[in-house]
């Protein structure tokens, strides 16, 4: 999930659904039927939505939005980003729980603590989570897999994120190696 202001993106139209103006979702929620549990979505221009789930297709969710009632207005959503106001999310009760959103922006430190740069996003292309990192030095981007072995530490409450040095991370800069 990534952040708008207040909001959490919690999904994205990807495809329609037969021909009376159901979309396709790819959720970004723990449990993907909640979406409709949320309130009223928007997307990046403020358009807002209702949502109602009605079932699968595939890896998907069907999901009908009320006021969009044939396929060809439905193609036009297509690529549309959800966003759910962030009050409206579950409350995190465990102390190492977090929502993507709340990495953006974070420092990113080496291993010995030294400032690197910043979390500049967090995707998933398909294949895991993938977070890219804003180097300081330079403001070039890297991207590494958010995993344990290569993110052994997540701050939120003090603003950071721990890396390892990898052979593809913060290769040689300007003759110094990390």
């Amino acid at each position: 999930m990534t952040e708008n202001g207040h909001k959490i993106c919690v999904g994205e139209i990807v495809g329609v659904h037969g021909i009376k103006g159901e979309v396709k979702v790819k959720s970004f929620t723990e449990t993907d039927r909640n979406l409709e549990r949320y309130g009223t979505l928007c997307d990046e221009r403020g358009r807002l939505f209702e949502v109602k789930v009605s079932g699968h297709s595939k890896e998907l969710l069907r999901v009908k939005i009320k006021g969009v009632d044939d396929r060809n207005r439905a193609k036009e959503l297509i690529g549309c980003r959800l966003y759910a106001e962030r009050s409206a999310l579950p409350e995190l009760t465990d102390e190492d729980e977090f929502y993507q959103a709340d990495l953006i922006g974070l420092e990113v430190r080496s291993a010995d603590g030294t400032a690197v740069g910043t979390v500049a996003g967090i995707y998933n292309f398909g294949a895991g989570e993938i977070l890219e990192i804003k180097l300081a030095a330079g403001g070039q981007r890297e991207m590494i897999p958010f995993s344990q072995s290569y993110v052994p530490e997540v701050n939120i409450k003090g603003g950071f994120v721990t890396v390892r040095a990898t052979s593809m991370l913060f290769a040689e800069r300007d003759g110094d190696e990390i």
